[in-house]
């Protein structure tokens, strides 16, 4: 497959993925962005800035360098193309990454708390807490370098920028997304249980085991 041809299906690709992040609750309005990499280039695909999703398509969407320079489409991209952009130039393994606003995460994330390890499906999904990333401000590298900083060091595909919200990365965009849907999910899950008291973190060993079986045995 060319190289255009490789750009037109993940330009359907990403807006078909965006549809997730309403269909979650991710989002409201015109918040949250999926994109994803272009394969073999130095190019990715994202969300424009400030359209509804309900106008959201494949000829929408946009691409850029991995600078966050416009190379394709006709509006301008998202105003957090940069913190994508920087993702991929210091973690050449993802191949998607995903913010959304979503209320549960998010309100870890206003408070600055990791969520602990308390679930197997914390401990299949993060393989362990999911960090919290420092607070930074839209417009330069800043958020991307502090979601490059912590997840460098974490098992997790998803942190918790610090008064913003989350950021979810993956081998390709649906695994964003899937990090994106499963870290409210817990983010809700603990909360709630919060309410009642304190969960117990799970141990560190059993992580690790329920980590290895979730990651490379489960599914078909």
């Amino acid at each position: 497959m060319g190289a255009a041809d490789s750009v037109k299906n993940l330009r359907q690709t990403v807006a078909d993925l965006h549809r997730e992040l309403t269909r979650y609750g991710l989002v409201i309005w015109t918040a949250g962005n999926v994109s994803a990499r272009v394969p073999g280039e130095d190019l990715m695909v994202i969300k424009p800035s400030g359209v509804s999703y309900d106008d959201l398509s494949a000829d929408t969407m946009v691409v850029t360098d991995l600078h966050g320079n416009l190379v394709e489409g006709d509006l301008a991209p998202s105003s957090d193309t940069a913190a994508h952009a920087y993702v991929y130039r210091h973690m050449p393994e993802v191949g998607g990454v995903v913010h959304t606003h979503s209320p549960y995460a998010t309100a870890w994330a206003a408070r600055g708390e990791p969520i602990p390890c308390v679930l197997t499906m914390i401990a299949d999904e993060f393989g362990g807490e999911v960090p919290v990333g420092p607070f930074a401000l839209i417009g330069d590298d800043s958020i991307g370098r502090g979601i490059v900083d912590t997840l460098r060091d974490s098992r997790s595909p998803a942190v918790l920028m610090r008064s913003h919200g989350p950021f979810t990365v993956g081998c390709d965009a649906r695994a964003a997304v899937k990090a994106a849907v499963m870290v409210e999910d817990v983010a809700r899950t603990v909360h709630y249980a919060h309410q009642l008291g304190t969960p117990d973190a799970i141990d560190a060993a059993a992580v690790d085991r329920l980590y290895e079986r979730y990651q490379n045995v489960y599914g078909q």
